[in-house]
């Protein structure tokens, strides 16, 4: 595609962005073609909101927040059968589909190259994709039934990811297995100015995971799984080993109480414990970060002493095909990190930061919750479907996943 650099060049300008092409007559052509390209697709009234928005802290009075209602699986006795039926009856005509979301790198873990690459340790040294692809398999033959499996890359690792598939030959899965990429904005310095990367890019990142429904639809996945007659699209991520994806009680209950959405949670560890946790804002299915939650709030019990907001998002969600659609036209709210970025300082020089000088935004999946009327919430134990990896070690960790997997599946 052909653009025009006088009409970005003034585009910049009157965002105060100019500085985004100081290095463009260094970069060979196949670069100055992506720079062009990533400088005419950026919001740059979306990037000044979202700094503006910097300079605000988060205000949770704005919201009125309240505890919302959960069934527990394993207190269900008779009603279990019933909803079991109904949703074993929707996974084997087929209206079931899975998404993993595996758009980040295995960084934080040592290991150089995507997250779902990684491998925990176990005596058979399978990576996390090959563990959920297993799992997509066996549940495939449960049902007799051949489960779609879409992919949400990010473009660091998208390359990569599909090379990494293709060598172990797709795990034997390749026809049901199907990639798309999810979206990514720049990140911005404490003034406001757009970072540009070691390579003389838009220094950007990937816009969290609550783009999966954006991602979904612009990549035409939507419009593939209505092909496929699916209705139900589990949503979860890479880097838990023990992930559900395909669970008849979670669809049972969704499709019985006629709701469009539903997740799954696990009672907090403790109180404090640094996870999102199921709520109502403002009447409607939301989460609370635990970043966002008072400590009155964390620690608040009901009269059997169970904590008011215990119940904690563990990124297990169900939608029918149509929230997700109507979740995908709009945005979602953005939130701000700040983070440690390298980047190229005026001169050209490479700066490496030793604290965190630049701001990252992402949209989280549960902000989407809002838009549906009700949501169905699943406890589920801890044991048997929630061992992320998130980090190198102690809590979350591969030595806590590993173990957790293990025990699950009796393996010495």
């Amino acid at each position: 595609m052909e653009y025009n650099i006088e009409e970005i060049r003034h585009k910049l300008k009157k965002y105060g962005q100019e500085h985004l092409l100081n290095f463009y007559d260094l970069l060979d052509e196949k670069m100055q073609e992506k720079l062009l390209e990533q400088l005419n697709r950026i919001d740059y009234e979306l990037i000044n909101s979202l700094y503006e928005k910097t300079k605000k802290g988060f205000n949770h009075e704005e919201s009125k927040i309240e505890p919302i209602d959960f069934i527990d699986k394993y207190k269900l006795n008779e009603e279990y059968k019933y909803y079991e039926e109904i949703g074993k009856k929707a996974i084997k005509e087929g209206k079931l589909a899975a998404v993993t979301m595996a758009g980040g790198q295995g960084t934080r873990l040592g290991h150089s190259g995507p997250k779902g690459t990684y491998d925990i340790g176990l005596d058979c040294h399978k990576s996390l994709f090959e563990l959920l692809c297993d799992y997509l398999k066996e549940e495939s033959k449960k049902y007799d039934v051949q489960i779609p499996w879409f992919i949400m890359t990010s473009r660091e690792n998208n390359a990569e990811t599909i090379d990494f598939f293709k060598k172990n030959k797709y795990f034997g899965y390749e026809k049901n297995i199907h990639f798309f990429i999810q979206g990514e904005l720049p990140m911005i310095d404490t003034e406001g100015k757009i970072l540009i990367g070691e390579d003389g890019l838009v220094k950007e990142a990937a816009d969290g995971h609550g783009g999966v429904y954006e991602s979904l639809l612009k990549s035409g996945m939507v419009d593939k799984m209505k092909e496929l007659g699916i209705e139900w699209v589990f949503i979860g991520g890479v880097d838990n080993c023990l992930v559900k994806m395909v669970d008849p009680i979670l669809m049972g209950i969704a499709i019985d109480k006629n709701v469009t959405a539903a997740g799954k949670s696990v009672v907090k560890a403790n109180p404090h414990e640094k996870v999102g946790a199921f709520c109502k804002k403002n009447g409607r299915p939301s989460v609370i970060e635990y970043s966002e939650i008072t400590d009155e709030m964390a620690e608040a019990t009901d009269e059997n002493g169970n904590l008011l907001y215990g119940e904690s998002h563990i990124l297990c969600n169900l939608f029918n095909i149509s929230a997700i659609e109507r979740m995908g036209k709009e945005p979602l709210p953005y939130h701000s990190a700040f983070k440690k970025a390298t980047y190229l300082d005026k001169n050209g020089k490479v700066v490496v930061p030793d604290t965190p000088n630049a701001y990252k935004f992402e949209a989280f999946l549960f902000d989407a919750f809002g838009e549906v009327d009700d949501m169905a919430i699943l406890r589920v134990k801890r044991e048997e479907e929630f061992a992320p990896v998130k980090n190198a070690t102690g809590v979350d960790s591969p030595e806590t996943a590993r173990k957790l997997y293990k025990n699950f599946y009796k393996l010495n």
